[in-house]
Order: C-alpha cells, then sequence, then structure tokens
C-alpha cells in the first residue's frame, strides 16, 4: 500500500505540468426529448487510464441531478481496444456517452473523475468539471430536416412566380386592373385594399391546407397524421389518382380539350367581386384562385406531395411560400393599377408557355406512377422506361420550341428569338445529359426523380464497380431479412436480424429510415451513400438495416402487429412505421441511426443532408 503511494507520488513529481487527458464535452439532440451527454477525452502520449468498466480504479462519470434533464440508463464508453501487462486501458481517444432526457431549458452538469497512467507509475486521481448548456432545436424527427424544407420552400417560391406566366392565370390581370381603377377612395384606402387582396389570396390556398392537418392532428396527433401523409404519398390509389390527374392536364394544355370549374362558381365570385370594398376584394381573390386552378391544381399538388412524409409544418410552410410568390405580383401591381395597363395582352406566346407546362406535367406526372409502381414492387415504370419517356418527352418538347411541331392552337412561328433558343439548347443539353442514364450512369442531379439504378436491367459497369442488383430490395438467401443495397451494398429489413449479426461480428448497426416513394432518399444514396469514404465505413463497419415505411408487402398473419389502441398492423411499412416511432421517435424519412451492438442507440437522427464529410464524422461519431 505505502508502496503504490510513494509510486504515485513520485509520478506526480516527475512528470509535472504535463496534462494527462484533454476533455471536451459537448450535448447533441437525438431525437423528441432525448438528448445525449458527448464528453471526448484526448490521453496523451505515454499515458493510458483505466476505462469504466475497471471496478477498482476506472474511470467514473458522475452527472448531477438538475432542473430540465435526467440522466436514462448507464454511461457508455467508446475507445480502441489496448492493455497494459494484460489489464485492459485506454489510449488515445476515449468517448464517453450518457442519455438524456430533456423537458426544458436545462444546463448539464457533472464531474469525470480518472487516474493517469504512465508504466507502473499511476497519478493522483484528478477531475473535470463540466458545465454544459442544452440548445434545444427544431426536432429534425418530426419535421422535415432543414435542406430539404428549404429546398421545398425555394421550388414552391419559383412556381409561385412562374404562375403568373400561365394562360388562366394571366388573363386575371385585366381583371384586376379594371377593378383597382375603378376603386374611388384615398391613396393609402387604395393601398390597403391592395394589401388586403394580396393577403386573401394567400389565406384562399393556405388556410384549407392548415385546417386538414389541424383536424387530423387533433384527432391522433402526429400518428394520424403521418398515417394519412403517408397513405397519401405511398398508395397506389391517390398516387394513380394524381397520375391520371396529371395526364389529363396535360392533354388539355396540348389542345385536347379545355378544363374550367363550373361557370357558376367563378360567375357568383366575380359578381361579388364587383360590390366593392373589402367584400369586393376577397371576392375578387376568390375568382383569382378559382380561375387559376386549372394551371395552379397540378403545380399545388406536386408540392404537396413532395412535402407529405409525415411531417406537420412542412406541408404548411411551402404552400404558404407558394402562396405568398403566387399573391405578390398581384398584390404589388394592384398597388399601382396604371402600371397593369402597360403589361402585354394575351395571345399566342400564352399558348406555347401550356404546351411547354403540358410537357412538364406529362414528366412529373410520371412520378405517382412510379411510387406506387416502387412500393407494390409492380416493375412496370423500372428506371429505363422512365427514362426513355423523358428522353422522348423533352426531344418533342424541344421540337416544339424550335417550331418543327404545332399544336392546335399555335400560331406559325415565323423566327426564333433568342430567349427562345437559349430554351431549346437547355432542353436539348438535357436530353443528352438524360441519354447516358439508359445504361447506368448514375444522373446524381436527378437521383430524387428517378427509380432507384437497381431497377435497372442493363448497366455497364466497369471490372472494379460493384455489382448492382436487379431489384430493390432484393431478399437474399442467407437470412430471410437480408436484401441487396445500391452500390453492392447488403444489409437487412428487420432490425433484430441486423442487431444478431452485429452482435456476432462485432460491429455497429447503421439504421436506415426510408421509402420507396422518398425522393430525399434517393439523393442521399446517390450523392452521399456513393462517396468512398462513405461506402467504405458502411461496407465494413456497419451492419446496414433498411426499414421501409411505406412498403405495401402483406406479412404473414404471425408477423402481424397488435398496437396499444388495437390497431391491427399487416403489411411491412405499417408496421415499420411503428417500430420508428416507437423506438426512434421520428415519422419522416430519411432519417439515420447508428446502434451498438446490443442495440444501444449511439447517434442519430441525421436526416437530409448533403454534406459527405459531415456524413463522415456522423458515421465515426465525431
Amino acid at each position: 500500500m505505502l508502496k503504490s503511494v510513494f509510486l504515485s507520488l513520485l509520478a506526480a513529481v516527475l512528470l509535472p505540468g504535463v496534462p494527462s487527458v484533454s476533455w471536451k464535452a459537448e450535448v447533441k439532440p437525438e431525437s423528441g426529448k432525448q438528448y445525449q451527454l458527448v464528453i471526448t477525452g484526448t490521453v496523451a502520449p505515454d499515458y493510458y487510464v483505466h476505462p469504466m468498466s475497471d471496478p477498482y480504479v476506472g474511470t467514473v462519470l458522475s452527472v448531477e441531478e438538475g432542473e430540465g434533464y435526467a440522466p436514462v440508463g448507464d454511461p457508455v464508453e467508446e475507445y480502441a481496444p489496448s492493455d497494459y501487462k494484460g489489464e485492459p486501458v485506454v489510449t488515445g481517444t476515449y468517448v464517453i456517452r450518457q442519455n438524456l432526457d430533456v423537458t426544458g431549458t436545462a444546463t448539464v452538469t457533472g464531474t469525470v473523475t480518472w487516474s493517469a497512467c504512465s508504466g507502473d507509475f499511476c497519478n493522483m486521481p484528478e477531475d473535470y468539471e463540466f458545465s454544459v448548456p442544452v440548445e434545444i432545436p427544431v426536432q429534425a424527427g418530426n419535421d422535415a430536416a432543414a435542406g430539404s424544407l428549404w429546398g421545398l420552400i425555394l421550388e414552391a417560391i419559383l412556381w409561385g412566380f412562374l404562375m403568373l406566366l400561365t394562360p388562366c392565370v394571366f388573363p386575371m390581370v385585366p381583371m384586376t386592373v379594371s377593378f383597382f381603377l375603378k376603386q374611388s377612395g384615398s391613396a393609402s384606402r387604395g393601398r390597403f385594399n391592395a394589401l388586403m387582396y394580396g393577403l386573401f389570396i394567400v389565406l384562399l390556398y393556405t388556410l384549407p391546407i392548415c385546417i386538414i392537418i389541424g383536424l387530423t392532428w387533433a384527432a391522433g396527433g402526429a400518428t394520424v397524421t403521418a398515417d394519412i401523409f403517408n397513405w397519401l404519398s405511398t398508395h397506389w390509389i391517390p398516387n394513380i389518382l394524381f397520375f391520371v390527374i396529371f395526364m389529363v392536364f396535360a392533354a388539355s394544355f396540348f389542345g385536347a380539350f379545355e378544363i374550367t370549374l363550373p361557370s357558376s362558381w367563378t360567375t357568383k365570385a366575380d359578381a361579388n367581386s364587383a360590390k366593392g370594398g373589402l367584400a369586393g376584394v376577397f371576392f375578387l381573390a376568390l375568382t383569382l384562385v378559382l380561375v387559376s386552378f386549372s394551371c395552379t391544381g397540378p403545380i399545388v399538388g406536386t408540392v404537396l406531395i413532395k412535402s407529405t412524409q409525415g411531417e406537420f409544418w412542412a406541408p404548411m410552410v411551402t404552400m404558404l411560400a407558394f402562396s405568398v410568390a403566387f399573391a405578390l405580383p398581384f398584390a404589388l401591381l394592384a398597388f399601382f393599377p396604371s402600371v397593369l395597363k402597360k403589361l402585354p395582352k394575351s395571345g399566342g406566346w400564352l399558348n406555347s408557355v401550356k404546351v411547354v407546362l403540358g410537357f412538364v406535367e406529362v414528366a412529373l406526372g410520371l412520378k405517382f406512377l412510379s411510387t406506387a409502381d416502387q412500393t407494390y414492387h409492380w416493375h412496370i415504370l423500372d428506371r429505363e422506361v422512365y427514362l426513355a419517356i423523358w428522353i422522348v418527352c423533352f426531344t418533342l418538347l424541344g421540337l416544339y420550341l424550335l417550331g418543327k411541331i404545332r399544336f392546335k392552337h399555335d400560331s406559325p412561328l415565323e423566327y426564333l428569338s433568342v430567349g427562345r433558343l437559349a430554351l431549346v439548347i437547355a432542353d436539348f443539353a438535357f436530353v443528352v445529359y438524360l441519354l447516358p442514364g439508359m445504361w447506368g450512369a448514375p444522373l446524381k442531379a436527378l437521383s430524387g426523380y428517378l427509380p432507384p439504378i437497381q431497377t435497372q436491367d442493363f448497366v455497364i459497369t466497369s471490372g472494379d464497380a460493384p455489382a448492382i442488383s436487379s431489384d430493390s430490395p432484393v431478399i437474399l438467401n442467407e437470412a430471410a431479412s437480408k436484401v441487396s443495397l445500391p452500390h453492392g451494398l447488403t444489409g437487412y429489413t428487420s432490425l433484430e436480424d441486423g442487431i444478431a449479426v452485429a452482435a456476432a461480428t462485432g460491429k455497429q448497426v447503421f439504421v436506415d429510415i426510408t421509402g420507396h416513394g422518398c425522393v430525399n432518399c434517393r439523393e442521399m444514396e446517390a450523392r452521399v451513400w456513393s462517396d468512398p469514404q462513405v461506402l467504405q465505413r458502411l461496407s465494413s463497419q456497419f451492419v446496414i438495416v433498411s426499414l421501409y415505411v411505406d412498403d405495401k408487402t402483406r406479412l404473414p398473419k404471425d408477423q402481424w402487429v397488435t398496437t396499444e389502441s388495437g390497431k391491427v398492423l399487416k403489411d411491412v411499412g405499417r408496421v415499420n412505421s411503428a417500430l420508428v416511432l416507437d423506438r426512434f421517435g421520428v415519422n419522416s424519412q430519411p432519417n439515420y441511426f447508428v446502434l451498438d451492438s446490443e442495440g444501444n442507440t449511439l447517434r442519430g437522427p441525421r436526416g437530409y443532408n448533403l454534406d459527405v464529410d459531415a456524413f463522415v464524422r456522423f458515421l465515426d461519431g465525431e
């Protein structure tokens, strides 16, 4: 005993001022109210410390109790295995993780106690006291990832501005000019009416979707809303319906027939707009919304369908962005009605816009059929078929812009304007970009819109390229849930099987919460998973578990799951959705988690984010 104390004192004297371990503490969000305290230590060269698992001289983490948080479970340590004279020790990087349940703003405090040793000499115990404030971000597990949401907002804004040029919206310009020129009263009153005009347009577009989401949320919370949106975005009925609607609109834009709402609706709204005052302004806005339906309907549907993957705020925010952009030109021009007189009258150029939109409708409408095709594994619209239709569609669009093709209401094209030529060049450049995809080129810029490359039958690969499966996912023969994944990776569709394999191999589990109809999932796989750094780690360090939340495959009766409310879940997607919401606290995709070989959550969620380096750090636990 005296010898041990003497050696410790001697080490402290011989090694003065040398920091044995440098520590850093931080708190990271996990999901919902779950956070994780991460303490990272860097052991100095020539030193080692004993792990927490050592019952006698092991490192100790003490987290103090405080307001707004509480530790959950036991801390978990991560370090590269090493030993000194047969005893496990820690050198290099030492990470200690403690799960927390955070109920509000809090500051997590505590102490790490350790004894650093060099050879046979050990220092006296040392302490590292930490105090880390908890920053409560927007819940990434329940809403769309920031990058995805901002992308949807930007797309909605662009479509909102473009709607002004459509043939069913542009004719509302003279109606607006007529109304506001006839308005009498002060200039301030006119500006107020113009402001209310824009506000009414925004409310008429945004309030209905807010009411729908609010009612479903009130009826059963996030689960009901997620179920409805999951059904809307993945079930064959709404997807086929939207596909047919898009094709009908395309035929109308090509001149086959005209789509209009019942004339009594628009006539009554138009008549009421003549009353003047705020009532007249409201009915003018209502007339605009109703009349523009045939052009804005498909675009609004596209924005909403891409938003509805279980989020609460994303559909409302994107619709708000669309309606603000749509209303802004009318509101601004209503401030200065005399300016409206100078705008060009509608004519042949608007029909050209209509035909171009028709081609776009065909291309966008295929996405709905593709979603149903992938979700139900019909294999009628695999990647090469999808690409072939797009190539033909945009080739015909280019020929139309050149004046080589004319539709029913088109005027003869006497010459090619510079703007039209620019569109032709862009269109044919896009066609050239699509062509290599017929032979397996990844086409990363379109990865979110195209079916997975695993569905393509004919792919040219180099000798060292990873094999690509012919289906997605493909059940392999080693286990009932083993599947082939993108880029030659293999994984499991059962979390239990994945954890069992991880326990046998000593690897961590990479949980991929995904869906067949998930645009952002395909983009993550094409742009992030394909990176050599990520691919190497996923293939060698992890057991991958892909949980498809929209797979409609019917389960055998002995695998049905009954929820606490008594609802029986009978297909793969519903079972996975319930599992993901209950265990990980998320109901959107993509989301990624890392578990240890016993199934404990180490990291996550990580949502849609195309930063490869950040994804590598996530996999490495940094």
